[in-house]
């Protein structure tokens, strides 16, 4: 119903029928392989762990797409606009990505001010997406405790100790958790959860973002072009912005 009255279109352009229409589509940046196998960052040569690898307290990441272009046009309309069919093709496409078995599904939590103030939880909106695809239970395990500020204007380490304490488990964790977010800069929220998650039980606490932040360093492979305006091995984007 709300389809009907508010169809689907295009983040970057605005065209109707799609989440990212089939001419935008021509600039998704698309993680591929090879890539670091506990990070999941796209290298030129398959790695074990790489410079980039999140704390010890996560044990592995994924994510389907880079943050640029369209996608994070896709990231922001769903972030800032509330558009629930962002959601669907970003969830849509994070579960495509995911291979391991998991206990249950949760996500890092907005605090209540910020909550109240979009009306909604974009990163609940995704993990929701996700579970059910991957039909796995999905629980609000964390709760955030300290509204930190804007975490894109921190650097690494001012990022780890704003985020210090700044979350806190609901409850006993499961045994194997599967945290789900938005966008991946340099992880440390996502430890800041994992820590929590850990302390509360949980033994692996894997991270699945809709996408990475990386600045330099990307393989060409993941933005070059095919004829058909999708880039190589792009299956996950087909599948999320062909709805």
């Amino acid at each position: 119903m709300l389809d009907l009255l508010f169809p689907p279109r295009c983040a970057s352009c605005g065209a109707a029928g799609r989440s990212v229409c089939p001419v935008c589509a021509r600039r998704v940046p698309v993680v591929t392989p090879p890539l670091c196998a506990r990070c999941g960052r796209p290298s030129e040569d398959p790695l074990s762990a790489c410079a980039e690898c999140p704390p010890p307290v996560i044990s592995v990441v994924r994510t389907p797409f880079l943050y640029d272009g369209p996608v994070a046009d896709l990231v922001r309309a769903l972030k800032f606009r509330g558009w629930a069919w962002a959601a669907r093709a970003l969830g849509g496409a994070m579960a495509a990505v995911w291979e391991e078995r998991v206990d249950v599904v949760t996500w890092v939590p907005l605090s209540r001010a910020r909550r109240r103030e979009r009306g909604f939880d974009q990163a609940e909106r995704l993990a929701r997406v996700v579970a059910r695809r991957l039909d796995r239970p999905l629980e609000p395990l964390l709760r955030r405790v300290a509204d930190t500020p804007a975490q894109a204007r921190l650097s690494g380490p001012d990022r780890r100790r704003a985020l210090r304490d700044a979350f806190v488990a609901r409850r006993r964790s499961a045994r194997s958790v599967l945290l789900v977010d938005d966008v991946l800069t340099t992880g440390a929220t996502a430890a800041a959860c994992a820590r929590a998650l850990r302390e509360a039980g949980a033994a692996e606490v894997a991270v699945l973002a809709a996408a990475r932040s990386l600045g330099r360093g990307v393989p060409a492979r993941c933005l070059a072009v095919e004829s058909d305006g999708l880039s190589p091995g792009s299956v996950v984007a087909r599948e999320a912005f062909s709805r």
